[in-house]
């Protein structure tokens, strides 16, 4: 019993301390396991109470992104609104608009004017008040759109369903209602701020789109007038003179009125615009003054003959600023888009008075006396092309101007026709394009066309006035340029090398070119159809038009662009290559390395030309695909006719980057000698000794044995052969000969002459004398120097100089026969020995006698 207790009680023992054992690993494994997922316990352990509230956790952070996000776009809203909307400018000019619209609708409605020139100016205005439009319509869109997306953003926000959920905790539902409150107080305060703006300009664009609409129909009104004027132009609009009544015209103070009243507006709306223009026509007057002053002081100080020089500059040196006004004047109405008759008669006024004030100075009193009766005729043929309405005293006045004119024009021209040198060039020619003009006005002033007559006389006597403005501003600007060159002359920058006489021959014709398009283009304009010219123009370059059957198109004025520029890249090569050599030709030290560099000029040319090319292509506008096509059918040609060409092309690109030759370089080719005056694309020119000019195709240069005496240098080595008689001592000669080489400065000391004996003939003992010439140019002039003083040595030394002789074997007939013409009987002769051919002359006398 005892054993079974023992035995139990070991047994408990050991299962309890097994137990204890497995509670010890099991706490152990517990604690390792407890380190690894503390994270995820305490994920889990939040998930459990977020699970006990009534709204999940992405619910409130929804919320709360919510009200952040719509915080942001209010603030947005909010800055868009004090930033972005602003239409002051708008509302404080839109009055001044439709004011002006009033009036102008008030002017066409009673219209009666003379002159096309003021429905232009009129539709001049309605155009710049058209592109103001358009523009605050532009603007007024853009802020309205902006508006309307801010308005579509308070309604999304005001419709959202997220903000009408209240959290159910406490606290969130604490902070979530203080927000809510402050995002419906910025909702209903920008609301109310959009929707005002909204009214506002809503009620804007209204007002601008209707006065867009009636500056729409006042210009279809002003085009109207000018189809029916130029109808009416025509046509006798008008009884003949002799039938003229008193009710055709305006009463005579009504007009002139209405005329100043007009005239005074249009000027007050020409000085408020084009402000820029303005400076640009004070900047040019002012401008060519302190040119012509500043050349004028340097030339005082640099020139010393400075009286010789102004002599030649006589406009710009003694009026300067009359030659300014004069250019000034002349260009500037050119500058503004229709501007107003009463500017451009302004302006016109201006410029015949300098003009009157310089033939007064500057030319015979004829002309003068001619051009003061004129400059009266014309101040009212300016005042009458300023009234808006017909008057019948207008219209006597406008055909008494015209007999004025045709009469002082007609007592004039025998003067011209008597001495025409002592007039401006053309004077004759331009009196009598003046009195047809004048002529043709006046008919049609008696024959009731009065519009028509009186565009045609102000046309006239504009013109007459405006030709001696251009010859004027010819002569000016080539004397101011003239100024520039010789005041530069001193100095080394880029103008004291060019040529003037070149450049006035050059640039005077681009000047007539120039000024003889801008007559015509103001001609057009006192004529009236300047808007009708250019629109045909403009209308005959434009069109489409397709070679034969073929879907090739093309217009003129792509083909004038490709040929202008084209023409341009070539002028400007030549310019480039020309300031180049001339550059280079006054440097007095140029060397090899400038010489090369000369001779680069081609490449220049041929890149300028290039890029010409590629530019005239693509500002034509032809298709890549149609060139592509042309250059393969030049490809084609090329093979079959143009080989000769290309090879002498290709064979300008090998000279213009190989450069074996270089413009200076004197060369030999072909027995043909000389100095390389140009190096072309095609063709290179030599001057020769005898003053020649020889033209040498590229492809001769390159597959020719080509002599360079100047490649490397410019130096040259002379041979001299020169002979003395047997028995003078040798080294005596050789010592004569380098004194005489020592005693030549221009002979090179490196390399050293030399003197050697060169060869013992059959009358002579030759020395070669070898010496080197530093400039290949002067050789021949050191050559023959050195010979004479040998001469002369050779000569004080009493050395001879061997010339050749030779032995004349004579045969003679023996005394007493006669030789008969059939040479029956011949004996032998003497043989008699001459020592040289005098003594042989002198026997062959003997055996005549």
């Amino acid at each position: 019993m005892y054993k079974i207790v023992k035995v139990a009680a070991f047994s408990f023992l050991l299962i309890t301390f097994f137990s204890c054992a497995d509670v010890l690993a099991q706490t152990k494994k517990k604690k390792a396991r407890s380190v690894r997922d503390s994270l995820r316990a305490s994920i889990l352990s939040r998930d459990s109470m977020m699970r006990s509230l009534k709204r999940s956790d992405t619910s409130t952070n929804n919320l709360l992104q919510k009200v952040e996000y719509y915080t942001s776009a209010f603030n947005q809203i909010k800055t868009n609104l004090s930033k972005q909307i602003d239409t002051v400018d708008i509302s404080e000019q839109l009055p001044r608009y439709e004011k002006r619209i009033s009036l102008i609708k008030s002017l066409i409605d009673n219209d009666k004017s003379s002159t096309l020139r003021y429905l232009y100016a009129i539709r001049d205005i309605l155009t710049r008040s058209d592109d103001q439009l358009d523009l605050w319509q532009e603007q007024l869109a853009d802020i309205n759109s902006k508006l309307v997306q801010n308005q579509t953003d308070l309604n999304a926000i005001s419709q959202d369903s997220v903000l009408k959920i209240l959290p159910a905790d406490s606290s969130l539902a604490t902070t979530f209602l203080i927000q809510k409150i402050a995002i419906d107080s910025k909702y209903h305060r920008l609301d109310t701020v959009n929707k005002k703006l909204m009214v506002k300009i809503g009620l804007l664009q209204n007002r601008t789109s209707s006065v867009y609409i009636s500056i729409l129909d006042l210009k279809d009104q002003i085009d109207l007038k000018i189809r029916n004027f130029s109808i009416r132009a025509l046509s006798a609009e008008y009884s003949n003179i002799w039938n003229m009544k008193a009710d055709e015209g305006t009463d005579f103070t009504e007009a002139l009125s209405k005329t100043a009243t007009m005239n005074s507006k249009l000027f007050n709306f020409f000085i408020g615009r084009d402000i820029l223009i303005h400076l640009s026509g004070l900047l040019i007057l002012l401008g060519f003054v302190a040119w012509v002053y500043a050349s004028r002081k340097k030339i005082r100080k640099t020139n010393e003959a400075f009286d010789m020089v102004f002599s030649q500059a006589n406009y710009v040196i003694r009026y300067p600023f009359v030659s300014a006004v004069i250019i000034a004047f002349t260009l500037i109405p050119n500058f503004y888009d229709h501007p107003p008759v009463v500017v451009l008669e302004t302006f016109f006024v201006i410029l015949i008075t300098a003009l009157l004030y310089l033939t007064r100075k500057t030319c015979p009193k004829p002309l003068f006396n001619y051009l003061l009766l004129l400059f009266i005729i014309t101040n009212i043929y300016c005042l009458s092309n300023l009234f808006i309405q017909v008057t019948n005293a207008d219209r006597v006045a406008v055909l008494l101007l015209g007999l004025a004119s045709i009469f002082i024009s007609l007592r004039f021209l025998p003067s011209v026709r008597k001495a025409p040198d002592d007039f401006l060039p053309y004077t004759g020619v331009v009196l009598k394009f003046f009195i047809l003009l004048q002529t043709v006005s006046f008919i049609c002033n008696v024959f009731g066309r009065f519009s028509l007559a009186k565009i045609i006389g102000v046309t006239a006597v504009h013109n007459l006035w405006l030709a001696m403005a251009m010859y004027y501003i010819v002569q000016m600007v080539m004397e101011a340029l003239f100024l520039q060159l010789e005041a530069s002359k001193n100095s080394n920058n880029l103008t004291s090398y060019i040529d003037f006489q070149l450049l006035k021959n050059k640039f005077r014709s681009v000047l007539v070119i120039l000024t003889s398009l801008l007559w015509l283009v103001m001609l057009t304009q006192n004529l009236s159809i300047e808007d009708v010219v250019f629109t045909h123009i403009e209308t005959f370059l434009t069109t489409n038009r397709s070679i034969g059957g073929t879907n090739t198109q093309f217009t003129f004025q792509s083909v004038i662009i490709f040929i202008a520029v084209i023409w341009l890249s070539s002028i400007l090569s030549k310019v480039i290559s020309y300031l180049y050599d001339v550059s280079a030709k006054h440097k007095h030290d140029m060397d090899m390395l400038k010489k090369k560099n000369r001779t680069s000029t081609l490449l220049i040319r041929i890149g300028v030309i290039a890029i010409g090319f590629f530019l005239a292509v693509a500002a034509s506008g032809v298709p890549i695909d149609k060139i592509t096509i042309i250059i393969s059918a030049f490809g084609i040609g090329i093979g079959f006719g143009l080989q000769n060409i290309v090879n002498n092309l290709v064979s300008g690109l090998i000279l213009a980057f190989e450069k074996p030759i270089q413009v200076g370089d004197i060369i030999e080719v072909d027995s043909r000698s000389g100095t390389i005056l140009d190096i072309g694309i095609r063709a290179s020119k030599i001057a020769t000794s005898d003053g020649a000019e020889v033209i040498i195709p590229n492809g001769d240069l390159i597959s020719h044995h080509v002599i360079n005496w100047t490649l490397s240098n410019n130096n040259r080595r002379v041979e001299l052969i020169i002979g003395v008689a047997y028995g003078t001592s040798i080294e005596k000669v050789k010592g004569l000969l380098n004194d005489v080489l020592k005693s030549h400065t221009d002979i090179m000391t490196t390399p050293e002459p030399s003197v050697l004996l060169h060869n013992l003939s059959e009358s002579s003992v030759d020395f070669r004398v070898l010496f080197w010439a530093a400039d290949i140019n002067t050789w021949l002039g050191l050559k023959s120097s050195v010979l004479t003083d040998i001469y002369d040595t050779f000569n004080k030394e009493g050395i001879e100089i061997p010339f050749p002789q030779q032995d004349v074997h004579v045969l003679l007939p023996p005394d007493g026969v006669t030789v008969n013409s059939t040479n029956e009987k011949v004996k032998p002769a003497k043989n008699i020995k001459g020592t040289n051919a005098n003594d042989t002359k002198a026997d062959q006398s003997d055996q005549d006698q």
